[in-house]
């Protein structure tokens, strides 16, 4: 592939990445509690599955810094995917049980209520923030843009790990709240 091949690919790219970005956005607002949609399906197992892929993108988004670090490109490509593909099935029953399930309030008093909502008011916002510059960096490596790559990964990397490490501690902070 030559130089113009991959500017090509990654504009290309990058409009996909604005287009989901948007749209991926947009639906998330439209998760309100006034929008809840009868499903005949058990929709209770969601959230400890989002944790679990959560997780394991985590898992996935170091051991790619760790194959980078040692030039192993194929395997740091294999692990980017990885976390790709854990946080898309994490987003589709993200909104699934969203949109089909009422809100499960937070059910304790004191210095960890604080707590609880500093971490899910952080992870929301730099899960909403970092969206778009997560497939923006996916399209610069993916059109191997290595340079361009590498300045936004520097960045993007410890904000996603954040995200997906802060999704299952939310979920295990609110996990005695259900059904209470």
């Amino acid at each position: 592939m030559n130089m113009q091949e991959n500017q090509e690919l990654r504009k290309k790219l990058d409009v996909v990445a604005y287009i989901l970005s948007a749209a991926i956005l947009l639906l998330v607002a439209l998760m309100r509690p006034a929008n809840r949609y009868a499903v005949d399906f058990d929709t209770s197992w969601m959230p400890g599955f989002n944790a679990v892929v959560n997780s394991i993108a985590g898992v996935f988004l170091i051991l790619a810094v760790y194959f980078i670090k040692r030039k192993n490109i194929k395997a740091h490509r294999n692990m980017i995917f990885g976390a790709m593909i854990c946080s898309f099935f994490f987003l589709l029953t993200y909104v699934v049980y969203h949109f089909t399930t009422p809100e499960t309030k937070y059910c304790f008093e004191g210095t960890i209520r604080y707590v609880y909502f500093f971490v899910l008011i952080t992870h929301i916002i730099l899960a909403g923030i970092s969206l778009p510059f997560i497939l923006l960096t996916f399209s610069r490596g993916f059109s191997f843009s290595i340079e361009k790559h590498k300045k936004m990964a520097r960045w993007v990397f410890p904000v996603w790990l954040y995200v997906v490490i802060t999704g299952p501690v939310v979920y295990l902070m609110l996990k005695p709240c259900y059904g209470a």
